[in-house]
């Protein structure tokens, strides 16, 4: 079968097209999928420029849709015909948080989803969205159930309820998505006014061009008449903290999910202690949580937002287009 391999120490054009054995099929409580999409993540991109480090030969990518084939012995969750995506951390099924690494994340510490066939355990997938294609499927297993986690999980996100956004890549497209079908009011910021007025046509209440706003978070901070956000998706980092503390209500919620702009900096303690504010970090969720994810999914009708779908042979290429940053939304690979 076909997979694309990343050859040590890592770098886009260490990428390339293999012949690997087929898997086989399922042993007892195990599931064999025929695999014909996934989508791209930031910790997608730094496994493939070896900025996190993995074994030589790795199938890279964390999502992974496609189509149960067969089922092993035990196995009634899924038969064949079933569509179905992976699970970002395939050990975590419900629960609080058990898991502080990649050990064992598809594309970092295993083999990942870029490839033809797989057989895995069937705790490794969930049922996919109706009606969704394997890309779109392939969009919630990091990116989407990220926006979920934090807005809903842990945010309790309500109807009223005000939400700020950085950015326009996936999670934060998601999170728009989300938390106006839950009947919030959300502000985005992006570098790029044509992406603002994408994101005001999914209904983004305020937009503001951070190039152009430096103080960006005192800017949302007034557009709340003073009070501030009730949470903030944070997928910035260190580079993006201050103004996020600034633009939260006393109280409120940040979500820290990106190191976009580096993996360590000052955080303005004082600030974020005269807020109050729940500062958490997370990182995706588990596998209950996908499960209820799907079911909203379902409930609201949410289609994701793809940007661009690339074959499997173009990965590399398909990374390059997320380098640039001129998406908006997610970026596919299928086949």
């Amino acid at each position: 079968m076909k997979a694309m391999t990343l050859a040590a120490p890592g770098g886009l054009d260490q990428l390339s097209l293999a012949d690997r054995p087929d898997p086989g099929q399922p042993g007892p409580g195990e599931i064999r999928v025929a695999l014909h999409g996934s989508s791209l993540n930031y910790h997608d991109y730094g496994v493939a420029i070896g900025v996190m480090p993995t074994a030589d030969g790795r199938v890279p990518m964390a999502d992974g849709a496609g189509v149960v084939e067969a089922v092993g012995d035990g196995v009634t969750e899924f038969a064949p015909g079933d569509t179905v995506v992976s699970c970002f951390f395939p050990d975590w099924l419900a629960g609080p948080p058990t898991v502080g690494d990649f050990s064992r994340t598809p594309g970092d510490g295993i083999d990942g989803f870029a490839q033809e066939h797989v057989v895995l355990p069937a705790t490794a997938f969930t049922r996919a969205p109706q009606g969704y294609d394997a890309v779109e499927a392939a969009t919630i297993t990091t990116a989407g159930l990220t926006a979920w986690r934090a807005l809903v999980v842990d945010g309790n996100l309500k109807p009223g309820d005000t939400v700020l956004l950085l950015g326009t890549g996936g999670v934060s497209i998601w999170a728009l998505q989300l938390a106006k079908a839950i009947g919030a009011r959300v502000a985005i910021t992006s570098s790029s006014d044509e992406k603002l007025e994408r994101a005001r046509a999914l209904g983004a209440d305020f937009t503001l061009n951070y190039r152009t706003e430096a103080e960006w978070g005192r800017a949302v901070r007034d557009w709340t008449g003073g009070l501030g956000v009730d949470h903030v998706v944070e997928v910035g980092g260190p580079g993006t903290l201050a103004q996020s503390i600034e633009a939260v209500r006393v109280g409120g919620h940040i979500s820290l999910i990106g190191v976009l702009t580096g993996r360590g900096g000052e955080v303005p303690t004082a600030a974020l202690m005269a807020k109050q504010a729940r500062l958490q970090g997370l990182i995706v969720g588990s596998r209950a949580d996908q499960q209820a994810f799907v079911t909203a999914l379902e409930a609201t009708g949410i289609r994701p937002v793809v940007d661009r779908r690339f074959p499997l042979d173009q990965l590399a290429d398909a990374f390059r287009h997320q380098e640039s940053g001129d998406h908006f939304g997610k970026i596919g690979v299928e086949w």
